[in-house]
């Protein structure tokens, strides 16, 4: 639901509308308002009809909420206001906008848009319901400010949304002052009883950091075992862990108990690439690896346009993908066995490598399934994902929640930080944050300084 308002206490009862963003964000928005109604302008169920078609996360959207009208409405006309049909909820309706408006949007800020239609019909609203506090709702900030100007009030979607997202779960923490005897007694045994060496009460999977001067343990601390293990530096697949973040992330990747896994991180700091080894160093324990990430397309245009097949328009969107496997490989020069058998993963598509659109529909069964850029994901679509996994498969999202390729999403509202959020005391799933960048010093001075 929008955040509540604190403004005019006597207007308890309100109308939200919502514009296209919203429903292309949430296809369930009108569900979320409580006892409040809900208005969509007719202009939003235009928009909605051109992106029913297609298989990207804003069609499938689309589709998703004209079905749900059609069920809600039935045999009722949607000009009417009508009932929904979740428990203490408000009522629906669409506006037609046939009235004479004090204040013109269309006037002020130009015709033939239809953004400007939206406001409008907000506007007819809030002129028709002087009783009622009237919101527009909507992920577009520039559409907001607009509703601002003309005086009427404007809020962002915010169901979904993670609070103070710069404390958001990083998966690790440091203990200085750790008895010398326990890191020495870690070290050397495989489990250890965390109860019995005063770690800080968790409700989830996390990575310690264990210091007492020079000596240190790194350790993962199981929460459904109550245990906790030291963390290896080893290398997998020739890919040695640069850093100890690193290593963690390894750690999750590799432990068969964990499901579900989540890297964020600045660019650079190895997040495809550790998945990508860790995926081939368990390759004979899954059917097939699957590496994906969401295509953004440029200036908000389809690729449809771009010239070619299905796989030439998508490539350039898969090439970094591409390009951490030709890293992989060529750790292995001088070794023809292990690089051929790289080469025949590939053409028997023991890896596959392609857009996200490509698998909606599939049930994945035991399947090492790396979602690339999933900060550029709705939190829908991410449980979408989730909710397609069979058994024996494991799931890995990796992203920077700061670096948002999507419209209308921010480091509060995409998917991969609500799984962080939500997901964080699940027995099945384990997270890290990677913070050192070790592409190269000068991508360092670019995330450092610039």
């Amino acid at each position: 639901m929008a955040k509540k308002d604190k403004a005019d206490p006597g207007l308890t009862k309100k109308i939200f509308v919502l514009d296209t963003s919203v429903i292309l964000y949430d296809h369930d928005a009108i569900n979320n308002f409580h006892e409040h109604d809900v208005a969509i302008p007719i202009q939003v169920l235009e928009e909605l009809d051109n992106f029913k078609s297609g298989n990207d996360t804003r069609n499938f959207e689309a589709r998703s909420f004209i079905r749900l009208i059609d069920e809600t409405a039935k045999q009722k006309l949607i000009s009417d206001w009508t009932p929904l049909k979740k428990p203490n909820s408000g009522k629906f309706k669409v506006i037609l906008n046939e009235n004479p408006l004090a204040v013109n949007a269309e006037e002020v800020y130009g015709k033939g848009k239809t953004d400007h239609k939206i406001l409008n019909a907000a506007l007819s609203l809030k002129a028709e319901h002087p009783d009622k506090r009237v919101v527009l709702v909507s992920k577009d900030i520039c559409l907001r400010l607009k509703a601002k100007a003309l005086s009427l009030n404007a809020e962002d979607y915010e169901t979904g949304k993670i609070k103070n997202v710069d404390e958001l779960y990083a998966g690790k923490t440091e203990l200085h002052n750790f008895s010398t005897e326990i890191i020495e007694a870690v070290k050397q045994q495989p489990f250890t009883d965390a109860t019995d060496i005063g770690l800080p009460a968790k409700s989830a999977n996390h990575f310690y950091i264990l210091k007492n001067k020079r000596k240190t343990a790194n350790v993962f601390y199981n929460n459904s075992l109550k245990t906790i293990s030291a963390v290896s530096t080893d290398a997998i697949f020739k890919i040695k862990p640069k850093n100890i973040e690193q290593a963690f992330a390894i750690h999750a990747l590799l432990d068969p108990q964990i499901k579900l896994v989540s890297i964020q991180g600045n660019a650079g700091t190895g997040k495809t690439l550790l998945a990508l080894a860790s995926a081939l160093e368990q390759r004979k324990n899954f059917r097939q690896i699957y590496v994906t990430r969401p295509i953004v397309s440029l200036s908000n245009k389809d690729i449809g346009f771009l010239p070619g097949d299905a796989k030439s328009k998508t490539d350039p969107f898969m090439a970094p993908i591409w390009d951490n496997l030709r890293f992989i490989k060529e750790q292995f020069i001088g070794d023809h066995k292990m690089s051929e058998k790289i080469d025949e993963l590939i053409n028997t598509e023991k890896i596959a490598i392609a857009p996200l659109a490509f698998i909606r529909g599939r049930t994945l069964t035991k399947i090492f399934f790396i979602i690339d850029e999933a900060q550029n994901l709705t939190p829908h679509e991410v449980k979408t994902i989730i909710s397609r996994a069979g058994e024996h498969t494991k799931i890995v999202f990796t992203g920077d929640i700061y670096q948002i390729d999507t419209p209308y999403l921010d480091s509060e509202s995409n998917g991969l930080s609500y799984l962080i959020e939500n997901a964080k005391n699940h027995p099945l799933y384990a997270h890290i944050t990677l913070h050192k960048g070790e592409r190269s010093e000068l991508a360092n001075l670019a995330n450092e300084l610039l």
